[in-house]
């Protein structure tokens, strides 16, 4: 619940920076267990015609659900301009979005930022991957 908490109250409309894999899956989780909750106090509220809660819940949290994917794909060195150039390929699109999510954080410093999962692991040599392992 931190982590969706961090995602709505902090980081708002916050598109700069970089979303580890966790703070976005734990946003996702709870978001679509408070919509699936709504929807059945809703529908058993109102019946099929309930939808008023819900949409305003949706349209809440739309900008902060672009948000922390957008700084999901800072987090692998993507540009945030892949979010909305995958959402136009409908399942194409979405499942490769899917994977890209899943994929783990860049290691040391992007164009983005800082890496909070590997803070002392800066790429200055050029290499893609380091090891804490002498060459």
């Amino acid at each position: 619940m931190d982590w969706y908490i961090k995602v709505v109250r902090d980081n708002y409309a916050n598109f700069e920076g970089r979303a580890r894999r966790k703070e976005y899956w734990m946003f996702t989780l709870v978001n679509s267990i408070i919509s699936f909750v709504l929807g059945i106090v809703e529908g058993a509220i109102s019946g099929p015609e309930g939808w008023v809660i819900g949409t305003v819940y949706a349209l809440a949290l739309m900008i902060p659900s672009i948000a922390v994917t957008v700084r999901r794909f800072h987090d692998i060195n993507k540009s945030g301009w892949w979010v909305l150039g995958l959402s136009l390929f409908i399942v194409v699109g979405w499942i490769w979005g899917l994977v890209l999510a899943c994929q783990d954080s860049d290691i040391g410093d992007n164009q983005y930022g800082s890496s909070e999962k590997y803070p002392y692991q800066n790429d200055d040599d050029g290499d893609d991957f380091t090891l804490d392992e002498e060459e």
